[in-house]
């Protein structure tokens, strides 16, 4: 009996150890660093806002990309489909030692109680994703307004709303062709900027995941227009930050970049 005692205590002490001596992962503002889980990622959460952990909430995918900026070290905490949970030191660092992490099964601290699966159900994507189709029509419904434009060689973008509802960001956006040639789109990407780009010490630009797009263009013809919604994952644009929008033409030299506050 006391055999057993005491093996029992030695497992739960080498459990403690092993949560306590978390490996570190090291991210900065100029690269993307890529984990890949051994299963589809459910869940990533990182405990402060200059790490910034995104993954695709559409579509079952088994990488994250991880991007920080200068500040105090944190964690992240992740979980995938099958409920195994993980969880790493994060530090910033100017040289990154590693770009790409291949993280296996036996990497896991351990799985999520029953009562959290059971929850599942409820956070299934098809019901989000219906819920953002509803309401990027509505929002397309009501009249545009006006945070920002941008105009270049006969394209113009426009921000026309950003709503907070209630842990994203739905941004209302328009493109108008006013050139003589179709413009094809390459992509549309939305960073958060902190600094002057011409004071690259202190210039931060990081990438965020868009959630969901609802009818967004492949092209858009000449003397046309085309309104379309970007669903954000939520953020909050600090004293010093900007948003920025850029938009890339495919087989083209043309680019929008607008920029809001």
């Amino acid at each position: 009996m006391k055999t057993i005692i005491l093996i029992a205590i030695a497992l739960f002490a080498n459990h403690i150890v092993a949560q306590q001596s978390l490996d570190t992962i090291y991210a900065n503002d100029k690269k993307n660093v890529a984990l890949f889980f051994p299963e589809p990622i459910r869940q990533g959460i990182t405990g402060t806002p200059n790490f910034v952990f995104t993954y695709n909430r559409e579509k079952e995918q088994y990488f994250g990309l991880l991007q920080a900026t200068p500040g105090t070290e944190s964690n992240l905490l992740t979980v995938t489909k099958n409920g195994q949970v993980y969880s790493y030191i994060l530090k910033y660092k100017e040289q990154l030692p590693r770009l790409n992490y291949f993280i296996t099964s036996k990497e896991s601290i351990g799985r999520e109680q029953p009562v959290i699966l059971k929850q599942e159900p409820i956070l299934q994507p098809s019901g989000r994703i219906d819920y953002f189709k509803k309401f990027s029509n509505h929002l397309l419904k009501l009249n545009s307004g006006s945070i920002a434009t941008k105009r270049k060689r006969g394209i113009k973008l426009r921000l026309q709303k950003m709503v907070y509802n209630p842990s994203e960001v739905y941004l209302v956006l328009e493109i108008k062709n006013k050139s003589e040639i179709d413009f094809e789109i390459d992509y549309l990407n939305i960073y958060t900027v902190n600094g002057n780009k011409k004071r690259k010490a202190s210039y931060q630009k990081l990438l965020i995941q868009a959630e969901y797009h609802h009818e967004m263009p492949n092209i858009i013809k000449v003397g046309q227009s085309q309104r379309f919604v970007y669903v954000m994952p939520k953020f909050v644009l600090g004293d010093n930050e900007k948003l920025m929008i850029e938009l890339q033409e495919l087989k083209g030299g043309r680019k929008v970049i607008l920029k809001a506050k």
